[in-house]
């Protein structure tokens, strides 16, 4: 299930990165799922882990939760995961929730709504 569970993630993540993201997106970030690097699979798998857990521990009620309180839980886990991958992440990858871009937040934001539907 950790396979399909990073593959949800990264699907939501480039329907996102599409949806919002102004001008051409860089390949990276739509990059397809067989096409990923390790590392980022498995990141992608633990913070659905992580959102699916919440989900659960919170008896479905997440879907309370605002957009914006959605999409910092995502960005939060996602930081985590990249300090676990890299010794030394450059800044712009561990950047708490007030700098990310609006198209990165609203992406976060429908990760954490798309696993929901899964559950």
């Amino acid at each position: 299930m950790q396979k399909e569970d990073g593959r949800i993630f990264r699907e939501a993540w480039i329907s996102g990165v599409k949806k919002y993201y102004p001008g051409e997106p860089k390949p990276g970030y739509v990059t397809p799922w067989e096409e990923t690097p390790d590392w980022e699979r498995d990141a992608a798998a633990a913070v659905c882990a992580q959102v699916a857990d919440f989900i659960a521990v919170s008896s479905g009620n997440t879907s309370k939760l605002s957009r914006d309180q959605k999409g910092r839980f995502v960005a939060l886990c996602w930081v985590a995961q990249i300090h676990k991958h890299f010794d030394d992440p450059k800044p712009s990858y561990v950047a708490d929730w007030p700098e990310l871009p609006v198209w990165q937040q609203q992406t976060d934001a429908d990760i954490f709504e798309a696993i929901e539907q899964t559950r």
